[in-house]
């Protein structure tokens, strides 16, 4: 008997089999979760699809989280195949690519409305019609980024958009609490996925990150096995919460002076 044995739930946000979101799922499906699969467009169906099937999960169905029509047809869907659910993940982000490097004050009006619709609005959404599908309580993870919290140079809107994406967290939490129903999001350090290829000098980030960060850099395992704990009974009094998963690198003020040189050693 796995830690999810006979408990459903729903993941949005797998891109291929370097996504974050298919690490969870992995996490998920070792422990005896049965999973379900929503995906965006027709290029992404060709990847989830074999994801889903190397795993024996049926269920992957197309969803435009910018569409309430669209959620709602999944959602009849859901209703229909799995009955109830007991678990959401909500891996979704996105942001135009000249909106992800250059001068945060040249953001453009329809940008920040895509990333904050995308990236923030479709957890509410998807929450919403979740919500009545979780009759004995439940739980939901969404992913975030320290750029939230703290300026990333060319993450731009996309640090905007997960700040509102953690104070959603927070009033989900609250407002979904009375039904036993926990939110909480993960903080991952950066990941080598298809969705931050498109920050303008991510490879850099990722390097410096991993010098910094007491533990180094995380990989997808890492972020599954979070995602396990939030998600499961041994959390269960856990909600509005930000966990992060980054080696450590959020505790930093400063990099080891090792690293930065000569001269900044000698000041």
């Amino acid at each position: 008997m796995g830690l999810f044995s006979g408990k459903k739930g729903l993941i949005f946000g797998v891109a291929n089999k370097n996504s974050i979101a298919w690490g969870i799922a992995q996490a998920l499906h070792a422990e005896g979760a049965e999973l379900g699969f929503s995906y965006a467009g027709e290029i992404l169906k060709k990847r989830v699809e074999p994801l889903a099937a190397s795993i024996g999960a049926p269920f992957v169905e197309e969803c435009d989280v910018t569409d309430d029509g669209a959620i709602d047809t999944l959602f009849a869907k859901v209703a229909a195949h799995f009955g109830t659910i007991d678990f959401l993940v909500h891996s979704i982000a996105f942001a135009p690519s000249e909106e992800l490097g250059g001068r945060f004050v040249n953001t453009s009006r329809n940008g920040f409305r895509i990333a904050l619709d995308v990236s923030c609005y479709s957890l509410i959404a998807l929450a919403k019609r979740a919500h009545p599908l979780m009759a004995n309580g439940g739980a939901m993870v969404t992913m975030t980024y320290f750029g939230a919290e703290k300026v990333t140079p060319n993450y731009n809107v996309m640090g905007v958009a997960k700040a509102a994406l953690e104070a959603s967290v927070r009033y989900l939490a609250w407002d979904l609490g009375k039904d036993q129903i926990r939110v909480n999001a993960i903080s991952a350090g950066p990941v080598k996925t298809l969705a931050a290829s498109g920050v303008s000098g991510f490879r850099k980030s990722l390097h410096y990150v991993g010098q910094v960060a007491p533990m180094g850099n995380i990989d997808q395992e890492d972020v599954g096995q979070a995602a396990l704990f939030l998600l499961s009974n041994l959390s269960t009094r856990i909600t509005g919460e930000v966990l992060y998963v980054d080696g450590g690198y959020n505790i930093m003020g400063a990099p080891d002076p090792a690293l930065m040189g000569a001269d900044a050693k000698e000041a």
